[in-house]
Parts: structure tokens; C-alpha cells; sequence
């Protein structure tokens, strides 16, 4: 793959060799993980030299990043990369149920206005992740390197290129006019590029079930536990990916078999019926994967030659699987754009440009992150017992169908991300939960208890909007960098 550029450095001789500045790539990435590998396609597709740097190029094993909201399949769509769900098993999700104390309710995705391939889709997440890195390096302009990036470098100000380290061990430099950071949540190099506040609210215990049907196919499956919410949905033909959020950081030990214990006595009780010998089974069979659950508002710090993406920029807790759909529609708004610029050598003006990405982003993230911060809240259990009434409001307005279903929906499936319609819906639950207090006859406690619940939802939803930023997520057209043009040159 040529027209890729580096500068390498023999340790042994100290000797440096810089390719002529006409072979260096015009973008390099860092991590080929869901947002790295579709944005090196998408360059790659619109004639950029790309050059991505990964820290390991076999098939990656995670617990998360299994599930594809319909919003995000149509970005696949729009990106070109549609075929990277076919051949690796994955299922067809269509909408969720959602169980509580016995009952249970089905919500499903609006999808009656999509073309019929459109819904959401599950599956391994390093099974698409390998079907994506293999689509960008069919490209002859992009080359995949397996290699370890120690540093940005750094001239004036300017991001110039990246340090890495290779698999043979050899320190190489690369150089490009702008650099993109996708190496993950766990990114050693967002630091210098944003104002990093890593929350974790949570951790995830995954498990693969095997030989068993869910209760609703081609589902998700969310049950509301005590003390806080388990999910299932089907990762391949034969396999049901089951989480169980733990609150907090400390987690049952794995070693000591606690954690075993805690699953079988406190989660396997509340699950549904079907799924108890298979949970059983899967827990016996000791493959328990564990990982924490981070939260982080994109707080950017706007450098020229540099720009953050994917969970180094951003995240949200993966309660209600958004995350690959806001790094993919982020992908299709920075490469509309780069479209108009022939060429991104002058960093400074490019960055005063890509100010924009910022602001045009926000309605769908800041519409998926608020949800996923306030769904993770108000599904926990709680001893408070406003809190346990927003739960129970909750339930019964999805459980309502209509309008109170499918307006919550379109939100979760990143088929309608507006921040609006959520705040809206979100008081709509509060007030439909006051509303069963005071019906037929208030009583003086459940005045008080409906008080705090409307206090409550609100000091659920206000400190993430804030995070989010309320100006870029409600009032957009009104931030300058909105109405950035392009670069002359």
C-alpha cells in the first residue's frame, strides 16, 4: 500500500530517515476499533492517503459494542460499510422488552417508514470490527499498521504526526497534516486533546448463554433488578449475550467465587424462566467477563493538526447500546465536512473549521448520551422511595404503547435524535408518575413523595444536559462555529 510516509529512528544508530514530504499520508488514526476502521474506509473511499496505526490487529474479544441501534445501521448505510454485518452471524434486533416484578411489555423500533433491511442488529463485536478492517485495506491508499503510538508530536502548538512503536519493537515516527485519536476508552493520548472526566457509574458482568431461546426473538431484553438492570440480546445464531450492571466500582470477586455466588443467589432469581438453566450453565461453566461501565461528556480542547473521536472523545454508559451509533453518525459529519478541501495542510485554519464538528454532532450524541445517563438512573433500584415511583412510572408509560412507546423508542434506536422530544418524554413520565399519586385523593405524603420525584427527575436529567452543554444541544444554529465555511486553500 503506498503513498503512506514515516520517519524512522534506529535506536541502535540514532540515525533519523524522513520520506519525502509528498509520500506522507494526508490523515493518520490512531486504533482501528469501530470509529478508527470506519473513518479510515470513509477517507480512504473519498481519495485521502490514510495511514491508521493499531495496537493489535487480531480479532478483538469484547463484552460491549455488540449492539447496533437502527440509527447506526443507517449510518453504516450511508458510509458504505452495510456489508460488514453480513457474513458473521449477526442478529436482527427489531425493538426491546422490558420486564418488571413479573410483567412485561414489548416496545418495538419505528421502522415502518425504512427500507426492510433496516433494524437493529447484534453480533460479535471483533467479528465487524475485522469485516471493517478488511474493507479499508482493500482501499490501495490506506495502510493498516500494527504498532503501539507512544506519543503525539507536537511542533508550536501543532500536532504534526505520531510516535509508534512497532511489533518488531522499531520507535517510528509518522507525519500527516491532521491526526485522528480513536484508540479507545482506555486512550493514553486524549489528555493533551480534551478535558478528560471519566465517570463510572457501574461495571458490566458478561456472560454467553447457549442452547436457548429468548423470551421475545429478534429482542432486547431489559430487566429491571434490584439493584440494577440486566440485559440480554443475541449475539449470534446460537449465543445470548448477557450483562448484569453491578452498581459502583468494587465488584464480587471472581477468584473466590463470590462473584458466582452473587449470580446465582441475587441476579439468577429475577430473570426470566427460560433463561435460568442456561444462565446456570453459563456461570458453571466460569467464563465471567467483567468491565467497567465509563462515562464522559466530550469536552474538547481544540488543537490544530489533532482531532479526538469515538469513546476517547466521548462516552456513555452502554445500557442502551449508543455508542457505535453516535461514532459512526460523528464519521458521517466530519466527512461531509473534509468533502470541499482538496487538501488539510494549513492546521490552523482547518481547526478553526472542524470547531463546527462539535456543534453539529450534538443533537444525535447529546441525545443518545442523555438518554443512557438518565435510563441507567432511573432503572436502578433505590431505597428512596420517589425514586422507586419514577421507576415504576417509567415502566407503565412504555408500557402504554402509542405515542409514550414510540417517541421513547425513536430515541433509544437513533431513528429521531432530538433533544426536545427527550426532555419532553422524560417530564411526561415524571408528571404520569405524580399523576398515580394524586389519583383519586392526594394524601399529604404522596404530595411530598410527588414533590420529590419531579425534584428527583430533574437532578437525574439537568447535570448531564449540562455536561452536554445546553446551548450546542437545544439552540445549535446560534454557536459562530455553526456557520463555519471551509478553508480558501
Amino acid at each position: 500500500m503506498s503513498g503512506v510516509g514515516y520517519q524512522i529512528r534506529s535506536e541502535q544508530t540514532g540515525g533519523e530517515r524522513r520520506h519525502d514530504e509528498g509520500s506522507d499520508p494526508d490523515v493518520i488514526i490512531v486504533g482501528a476499533g469501530v470509529a478508527g476502521a470506519a473513518l479510515a474506509y470513509t477517507l480512504g473511499k473519498d481519495g485521502r492517503r490514510v495511514h491508521v496505526v493499531e495496537r493489535d490487529l487480531s480479532e478483538p474479544d469484547r463484552i460491549v459494542g455488540e449492539l447496533l441501534q437502527p440509527g447506526g445501521y443507517l449510518k453504516l448505510i450511508e458510509l458504505g460499510l452495510e456489508d460488514c454485518v453480513e457474513n458473521i452471524d449477526a442478529q436482527r434486533v427489531v425493538g426491546y422488552a422490558l420486564f418488571k416484578d413479573g410483567k412485561n411489555t414489548k416496545l418495538s423500533y419505528p421502522l415502518e417508514n425504512f427500507r426492510s433491511d433496516v433494524a437493529g442488529r447484534s453480533f460479535h463485536n471483533g467479528r465487524f470490527i475485522q469485516m471493517m478492517r478488511e474493507k479499508a485495506a482493500t482501499l490501495p491508499n490506506v495502510k493498516l499498521e500494527q504498532g503501539t503510538v507512544t506519543s503525539l508530536l507536537e511542533e508550536n502548538g501543532t500536532i504534526k504526526g505520531v510516535q509508534f512503536k512497532t511489533k518488531a519493537g522499531l520507535e517510528l515516527k509518522a507525519y500527516a497534516p491532521l491526526t485522528v485519536v480513536c484508540d479507545g476508552c482506555f486512550s493514553n493520548l486524549r489528555r493533551s486533546l480534551c478535558k478528560p472526566k471519566v465517570d463510572i457509574p457501574s461495571c458490566f458482568v458478561g456472560l454467553v448463554l447457549e442452547n436457548c431461546q429468548l423470551p421475545f426473538p429478534n429482542h432486547g431484553h431489559v430487566i429491571l433488578a434490584d439493584p440494577s438492570p440486566i440485559l440480554f440480546y443475541p449475539i449470534s445464531s446460537t449465543e445470548i449475550r448477557c450483562l448484569v450492571d453491578v452498581p459502583g466500582q468494587k465488584l464480587p470477586s471472581l477468584a473466590n467465587g463470590e462473584m458466582a455466588n452473587y449470580l446465582k443467589t441475587v441476579v439468577a432469581p429475577q430473570i426470566p424462566p427460560e433463561l435460568h438453566g442456561a444462565f446456570i450453565s453459563a456461570i458453571e461453566k466460569g467464563n465471567i467477563r467483567t468491565m467497567p461501565n465509563r462515562s464522559m461528556p466530550a469536552a474538547p480542547h481544540p488543537t490544530p493538526g489533532a482531532l479526538l473521536m469515538g469513546d476517547a472523545f466521548n462516552m456513555r454508559h452502554p445500557l442502551t447500546g449508543g455508542g457505535m451509533t453516535v461514532a459512526l453518525s460523528d464519521i458521517v459529519v466530519l466527512r461531509n465536512l473534509l468533502k470541499p478541501l482538496s487538501n488539510l495542510k494549513d492546521a490552523d485554519s482547518l481547526c478553526k473549521y472542524l470547531e463546527s464538528f462539535y456543534t453539529l454532532r450534538k443533537p444525535v450524541a447529546s441525545t443518545i448520551n442523555t438518554l443512557a445517563g438518565a435510563l441507567h438512573k432511573v432503572f436502578c433500584a433505590s431505597s428512596d422511595q420517589a425514586r422507586m415511583e419514577m421507576r415504576q412510572a417509567c415502566f407503565d408509560y412504555l408500557s402504554l404503547g402509542g405515542v409514550c412507546s414510540r417517541g421513547p423508542v425513536a430515541l433509544l434506536s437513533g431513528l429521531n435524535p432530538r433533544p426536545l422530544s427527550l426532555v419532553l418524554h422524560f417530564f411526561a413520565v415524571a408528571i404520569y408518575g405524580i399523576g398515580r399519586l394524586l389519583i383519586p385523593f392526594p394524601s399529604p405524603k404522596q404530595l411530598w413523595i410527588g414533590a420529590r420525584l419531579i425534584l428527583g427527575a430533574s437532578g437525574i436529567i439537568y447535570p448531564i444536559i449540562k455536561a452536554e452543554g445546553v446551548r450546542q444541544m437545544f439552540f445549535p444554529a446560534s454557536v459562530p462555529a455553526y456557520y463555519r465555511a471551509p478553508p480558501l486553500k
